[in-house]
């Protein structure tokens, strides 16, 4: 199956591509050693609709659909996975807003995400449940006209910079997963309290937090979509979350790769540019190749989901996840093998890249469970 980009798909490609070259990589070194959220970059990216692309026009968005919004993550993600990855990542929740939100839900917050003025957190996973999203603690109790939510969220994407938060809480703890809903809340409440984690090993610039809700108290008007429902809610997305965290995975082979090659254009040892030698020739013959497989796997995820093909895209998804973040860290391990001890430290951007496609086979589900979901709909 042929994925020949249109001639819009293509344009986009260009301007984002241009925008990480001329915005984002110049300062990419500085973000990553500050630990700073690109709230700027973010604001600048909005500005050329590369901020949840996919949020129809009416409120702010461009309305692309899947496939164009996984070539805007891959050349985000080309960039800087820090940086890059903030911006792309500036959406995650609003998928869950558009299509189950109520209008006034809509209104009061997606025309400022879109707009760059604040990114959306969704509190899913917790300390002691990560890929088991039916086993989590975080309770929601009735009171009159508000639910009090009480529990703790950790690894949450943007949970200290965002101005609004998805929380999912059990409602019906009884009854498992289908017994949780979403909750909509502002972060500057009582009883919302996040820490950001500044610990980890790559994607320095983006922000991930831990989540504590002690006492926090949501209006019955801000539940998303329906009562002990969430759980079901939450599923539709997974499969465009795990397209894009492909097309995430591509974005940062590619970067790693292009620099092995130029690289390897000019470094010489034994008189010779080792572009010339065998072993390094055939180390990027099969980085670039592991590149063009998995992208290609990640459009075939994207074509499913545009075709609105639930099952077949669920699949895919998971395969292209599994598959390109596999190969990310294997392009990545390569590329700084290529660039031998340059490639150890922070000199050269290769390092930083091994660092940052580490995340890719972990969050929005781990390779392990893409796995079993692929199996699931084989056998």
């Amino acid at each position: 199956m042929s994925f020949q980009l249109t001639a819009e798909q293509q344009a986009i490609r260009d301007a984002v591509r241009e925008f990480g070259e001329a915005e984002i990589r110049p300062v990419a070194e500085e973000y990553e050693a500050d630990q700073r959220y690109p709230s700027d970059l973010l604001a600048k990216a909005a500005e050329l609709d590369f901020v949840a692309p996919h949020v129809p026009e009416s409120y702010g968005g461009a309305g692309m659909g899947p496939i164009s919004t996984l070539i805007v993550t891959e050349e985000l993600w080309r960039a800087d996975p820090g940086i890059g990855g903030s911006i792309s990542a500036a959406d995650f929740g609003t998928g869950m807003l558009v299509e189950y939100g109520d209008e006034r839900q809509c209104e009061e917050w997606l025309p400022k995400i879109t707009a760059g003025e604040t990114p959306i957190a969704t509190g899913i996973s917790e300390p002691a449940h990560g890929s088991n999203v039916a086993g989590m603690e975080t309770r929601a109790t009735k009171d009159g006209d508000e639910w009090v939510i009480d529990g703790r969220k950790m690894w949450i994407t943007n949970g200290s910079v965002a101005d609004v938060t998805i929380i999912m809480a059990k409602t019906s703890p009884e009854n498992g997963h289908g017994g949780i809903t979403a909750f909509l809340t502002p972060t500057d409440v009582d009883g919302y309290e996040a820490t950001r984690i500044t610990n980890k090993l790559g994607i320095e610039a983006q922000d991930t937090a831990e989540i504590v809700l002690d006492g926090l108290r949501v209006p019955e008007r801000n539940v998303v979509g329906e009562i002990d429902r969430g759980f079901y809610q939450l599923m539709r997305f997974f499969a465009s979350a795990r397209a894009d965290v492909a097309a995430q995975a591509v974005g940062v082979a590619r970067a790693a790769l292009e620099d092995s090659i130029a690289y390897a254009t000019e470094r010489e040892q034994f008189d010779r540019r080792i572009s010339e030698f065998q072993a390094i020739r055939h180390q990027i013959a099969e980085m670039a190749t592991s590149v063009e497989a998995a992208r290609s796997l990640a459009y075939r995820a994207g074509a499913a989901l545009e075709s609105g093909d639930e099952g077949r895209a669920t699949r895919l998804a998971s395969m292209a996840k599994l598959f390109a973040s596999e190969r990310a860290v294997d392009v990545t391990d390569e590329a700084l093998q290529v660039h031998g001890g340059a490639g150890y430290v922070s000199d050269h951007s290769v390092e930083r890249f091994y660092r940052d496609a580490r995340i890719t086979k972990i969050y929005d589900g781990t390779s392990e469970i893409q796995k079993n979901i692929i199996a699931g709909h084989l056998l």
